[in-house]
């Protein structure tokens, strides 16, 4: 098939280039003019593991290209993705002015029949509002559809290509079985698609992860009362994770949830509740459990130093996740910001994110490509990102470079007794904090 994505950031980058590997050819269209120079020359821009090599792959076959030519790229299409951002607004609703223009200058060259299908994650009613703006602007017949992408970041490509579930809301027979035609490459093991209506396929997105949001604050609210009482999260996350009602996913304490899909999505369907006066109790607790359990940590760190300016803090992991380099909402830029407030001086270290976190901090914290040299004389180590290389240290080399033995742990990835005999004062999330150690 004959496929335009438009939008050629995360999602549509992913998008166009695994459809291009199943043998269509796609044209991922941009209005940002550097970054399709960029995709052209083969630099992505984007850490997602495997999604250069499956670019370049597919514009090796010619069965991907970039462009920022509208008029070449809807002309030659029958299947148009619309994957433009919608970030939030200071209210917490989505901002639709990339999906309405996106929409407004595509309707221009409307020259056949053609699928216009949502990506992006939008509030219900967006697609119905995509096709109104196109029928003012053409008499050619069309079609429109919402198609919520599930994709986890530093997965996002085996996501893709062998997913849980594939949502296509459609209102047309015509629509559904072109799509049906599109996706059937990826059901050959087992067929997952989910047809239907098209405000049912846009909620479903934010109901998911608005779920998922809420399973993550909820372990952090046992994890802050296990604190208080003295019980131990590890122990209650284990024995609730072998109900078989409850499983093992998303129930791990930390410092909450970020991103560019979560905090966007609790809010905007917040809003959304707004918008049809119904007040969302449990997804505005959600948000504000999340804002506090950074809060919350941070007291840690000051109820431990009590003074905290002209301190020295090494911070390990600053993308909101492993395997990404997105820092979109992510703990550490609070953490970051609350240390540097205090006075404390911060040295930072991430495996791919230091350049992005760069831009938000690039005079008031030094980085460093080697996780330990950051550790020199440093009062503390404080860990955001559970990174692989982060799981295993040297820890009498981190003893010896730190000024003194201190860890607080924001994704208790080390055992508390053993960094007692160890010799560190280490805190972490969910354990009775008796002097840092259970």
């Amino acid at each position: 098939m004959n496929i335009c994505v438009i939008g050629s950031g995360y999602v549509g980058l992913v998008t166009g280039s695994c459809l291009a590997d199943s043998g269509n050819n796609v044209i991922c269209l941009d209005i940002d003019k550097s970054k399709i120079s960029s995709l052209k020359k083969g630099k992505v821009g984007i850490y997602e593991p495997g999604l250069s090599s499956i670019v370049e792959r597919n514009v090796k076959s010619n069965r991907l290209n970039f462009t920022t030519n509208y008029k070449s790229a809807i002309e030659s299409s029958e299947i148009i993705f619309l994957a433009v951002s919608t970030p939030p607004n200071e209210d917490g609703s989505a901002n639709l002015d990339y999906i309405k223009s996106a929409a407004l200058e595509l309707s221009q060259y409307m020259n056949s029949y053609k699928i216009i299908v949502t990506k992006s994650t939008v509030p219900v009613g967006t697609t119905a509002l995509v096709r109104d703006l196109i029928a003012t602007r053409t008499d050619q017949d069309f079609d429109v559809a919402s198609n919520p992408e599930f994709l986890k970041e530093g997965s996002a490509i085996n996501d893709f290509m062998f997913p849980d579930r594939i949502v296509i809301g459609v209102e047309s027979p015509k629509a559904e079985k072109k799509l049906k035609e599109l996706y059937e490459p990826f059901m050959r093991k087992e067929f997952r698609l989910v047809v239907v209506d098209i405000r049912s396929s846009e909620l479903s997105k934010y109901a998911s992860n608005a779920m998922l949001a809420t399973r993550i604050s909820f372990i952090n609210e046992i994890a802050n009362l296990c604190e208080k009482v003295g019980a131990d999260i590890e122990s209650v996350r284990k024995i609730m994770s072998e109900d078989k009602r409850i499983g093992r996913h998303f129930i791990f304490p930390g410092l909450g949830y970020g991103g560019s899909c979560f905090p966007k999505d609790v809010k905007s369907l917040i809003d959304i509740g707004k918008q049809n006066s119904m007040e969302m109790e449990l997804c505005t607790a959600v948000d504000n459990v999340n804002a506090n359990q950074r809060v919350n940590f941070f007291k840690k760190i000051e109820e431990h130093f009590k003074i905290l300016k002209n301190k020295r803090f090494a911070l390990w992991g600053l993308s909101f996740k492993p395997n990404t380099d997105d820092i979109r909402e992510a703990p550490s830029i609070d953490i970051a910001r609350f240390l540097i407030g205090s006075g404390a001086k911060v040295l930072a270290h991430d495996p791919v994110a230091s350049e992005n976190f760069k831009e938000l901090f690039s005079d008031s914290i030094a980085f460093s490509s080697d996780n330990y040299n950051i550790l020199r004389d440093c009062d503390a180590l404080i860990i955001n990102t559970e990174w692989s290389e982060y799981k295993q240290p040297d820890f009498e080399k981190i003893k010896n470079l730190l000024k003194t033995p201190v860890i607080f742990d924001g994704r208790n990835l080390y055992n508390k007794q053993k960094m007692k005999d160890l010799g560190f004062f280490y805190s972490n999330i969910g354990f009775y904090p008796e002097n840092g150690i259970k």
